[in-house]
């Protein structure tokens, strides 16, 4: 504990001296991080993502705790680029990102990253959580991709802008698959994921295709366990005289450790006029084997000013055939700098 607290006093130490010297010396390195804390009401059988788990299986309960608190460190200079993240709440401090991004030489639209990082897989593993209208991820991605994040090395590729297929890009790379980890094996798994955007006066539109081929070993059969995921993702954003709005949605089918699945989201926002207010409305579902989850949530957000945001969401929770007691309600104050 006193090595945690140590380390934190020096990060936040280090990133005051040297965010003062970014802007006096126009420095390369940019500090940046958010923290996001809230309270949460629980059914008896809910699982919370602050605090313990319930303590009296026969009452709901209520969680107060940070979510998530990141302090992210980026430098770029010429070609090269690097990212180190960490994520601190009262559980522990840990490393989300710590990645060197290389662009090519002659025009930097191609780029070559190596270390540990989201995965190029879909929309929503990569729509950072300080800007997710909804609490969490859809549980199929928290699933299948626990933390996110993977080590491995990944490629970028994408026209010139001007150029005819401008609108395309590419990102493909081999990953250890275990997440946050370290690497236990000598298999890799590959990742890809082509997306097209366009734009028109008030509409941006996108989409993309994904495939991930790996496996899992397992300990108890001494073999692996296939993994092979295909995805199709698609989002729509807008503006009208009700106010800017967004549509997002993903379907994802394969087979995760030998079995067969299927499952996605889609999730509705729209701001309230010219009002600091937004509503969200979304549905995931995730089918494994013989089980089935679904999830519809509905919210609102204030963002109070550019950098403090409200979040109030609720959660009705359904899985079959053994029906839970799950519903979550989520209070969360996201400050971001």
């Amino acid at each position: 504990m006193k090595k945690t607290t140590f380390l934190l006093l020096a990060c936040l130490t280090a990133s005051g001296a040297l965010r003062a010297q970014s802007t006096e010396l126009q420095s390369p390195l940019k500090v940046s991080g958010y923290v996001q804390t809230q309270w949460q009401l629980g059914e008896k059988e809910a699982s919370l993502k602050v605090g313990a788990a319930n303590e009296n299986l026969n009452k709901s309960f209520n969680r107060l705790g940070i979510r998530r608190g990141r302090l992210k460190f980026s430098y770029e200079k010429g070609l090269a680029s690097a990212v180190f993240q960490i994520d601190m709440t009262e559980k522990g401090m840990g490393v989300k990102d710590a990645y060197l991004n290389l662009k090519d030489p002659w025009k930097g639209n191609n780029a070559l990253r190596a270390g540990l990082f989201n995965r190029p897989f879909g929309y929503e593993i990569a729509y950072s959580s300080s800007q997710r209208e909804s609490p969490e991820r859809s549980r199929i991605f928290q699933t299948l991709f626990p933390d996110e994040r993977d080590l491995g090395v990944m490629l970028s590729l994408q026209p010139i802008k001007g150029s005819a297929l401008s609108f395309l890009k590419l990102e493909a790379g081999l990953f250890a698959g275990n997440g946050i980890k370290q690497e236990t094996d000598s298999r890799k798994d590959f990742i890809g994921h082509l997306s097209a955007t366009g734009v028109m006066e008030r509409l941006t539109f996108g989409g993309g295709l994904s495939y991930y081929n790996g496996a899992a070993y397992q300990l108890e059969t001494s073999r692996y366990a296939k993994r092979e995921y295909f995805g199709m993702d698609a989002r729509l954003q807008w503006k009208s005289s009700l106010g800017s709005g967004k549509l997002h949605a993903e379907y994802l089918w394969g087979t995760h450790l030998d079995n067969d699945f299927g499952g996605g989201y889609a999730m509705l926002v729209q701001d309230l006029g010219r009002s600091p207010l937004a509503v969200v409305a979304k549905y995931d579902w995730y089918e494994p084997a013989a089980l089935s989850y679904s999830t519809f949530g509905a919210g609102a957000l204030w963002y109070a000013t550019s950098t403090i945001r409200l979040q109030m969401y609720y959660e009705w929770n359904s899985t079959h055939p053994d029906e839970r007691q799950d519903n979550v309600l989520t209070l969360r104050l996201q400050y971001k700098f």
